[in-house]
């Protein structure tokens, strides 16, 4: 016993008179403030752009006389109608976490206002989730969207400009979620859709237009008719 208890003894000694090796240390500390300050950048990265680029340039297209009547992007809505819960409530289970890993916010679900008996389906009965983005989540997910899930699209020429409800918005149709990288292809059991509306506080679909545009949002070239 007394051996096993001279050897701890000696191993303690041994570790305390080691050189504390500051460098790793402070290069672990180093890597975090990085991921951390890089993750605000591209967080804030389209709301700079917004403020630097998009706001002269709209003023300047419409003749706005104030920066305040330059329309912006209110809120960003990305939601999933899934009629196929009815009969199997697991899928809706896995589309909320789906939506969750995609926007990193909590999902809210959707339940039937009516009940129409030709599809099974009863009022209050759980349909689809939904998520509002605003703010910095939203201009992050923005980013994502038109620079990493959009280009992943198969055979993507861009947006068409007919989706516009009038008022300034535009709803655009996803019809698979494996777009987005942070899916994983193996583990999905089905392959999901999803609409995204941009929620916009300009007046006209023209200004909205031009705002969407702005932000990178990558629409087809209209085309331009010759007599």
């Amino acid at each position: 016993m007394a051996d096993k208890k001279t050897k701890k003894e000696a191993s303690k000694k041994e570790n305390a008179e080691k050189p504390v090796d500051a460098k790793a240390k402070t290069s672990k500390k180093d890597k975090k403030a990085e991921s951390a300050e890089q993750e605000v950048k591209i967080k804030t990265r389209l709301a700079d752009v917004y403020k630097k680029d998009v706001v002269p340039a709209l003023k300047t297209k419409f003749a706005y006389k104030s920066i305040m009547q330059v329309p912006k992007l209110d809120k960003i809505v990305v939601n999933m109608g899934l009629g196929a819960a009815v009969s199997d409530s697991k899928l809706l289970e896995e589309a909320v976490k789906e939506l969750e890993t995609i926007t990193g916010q909590k999902a809210s679900i959707r339940k039937a206002k009516k009940a129409i008996s030709n599809f099974k389906l009863r009022e209050g009965l759980p349909i689809g989730a939904m998520v509002t983005l605003r703010r910095e989540k939203m201009f992050e997910f923005l980013d994502r969207l038109v620079n990493i899930a959009l280009p992943r699209v198969r055979d993507f020429r861009g947006l068409s400009d007919k989706s516009f409800d009038g008022r300034g918005n535009y709803t655009l149709g996803i019809k698979e979620q494996i777009i987005f990288p942070e899916i994983n292809v193996d583990k999905i059991p089905k392959i999901l859709g999803m609409d995204i509306t941009f929620v916009t506080t300009a007046l006209t679909d023209n200004e909205a237009y031009e705002l969407l545009q702005a932000f990178g949002v990558p629409f087809r070239k209209k085309e331009i008719k010759t007599a």
